[in-house]
């Protein structure tokens, strides 16, 4: 739930509207409750909420699965994440195995 913690989740109008029909909101009320303006020019990011690993993280990352709530509904670059076909986490891994000539290698925490 890496990227569920980055501070800028950028939705455009379309995700908006799909969270409205997800939670049965008029887009209005939906933008209200779950977005706010960005920094930049017609910048709209998702809302966070209070995470004890990364300090914020999604409003809708579940702080005990680390899990999506609103998956079904979830926005286009939650969709698209990690924006490659190749997965970040196994990039990582192969790199650690390598580095540690270890090809058995798994990283394994208690805080996470």
């Amino acid at each position: 739930a890496y990227c569920c913690t980055y501070p800028r989740i950028c939705v455009t109008k379309r995700d908006i509207t799909r969270l409205a029909a997800h939670f049965d909101l008029s887009f209005e009320k939906a933008a209200e409750r779950f977005t706010k303006k960005g920094h930049e020019k017609g910048e709209i990011i998702l809302r966070h909420q209070d995470d004890v690993h990364f300090g914020t993280a999604c409003r809708f990352l579940d702080s005990d699965t680390r899990q999506c709530t609103i998956y079904e509904a979830r926005p286009a670059i939650c969709r698209d994440f990690p924006g490659t076909r190749r997965c970040g986490y196994y990039d990582f891994l192969t790199f650690e195995r390598r580095a540690l000539e270890d090809p058995d290698y798994i990283s394994i925490t208690n805080n996470v």
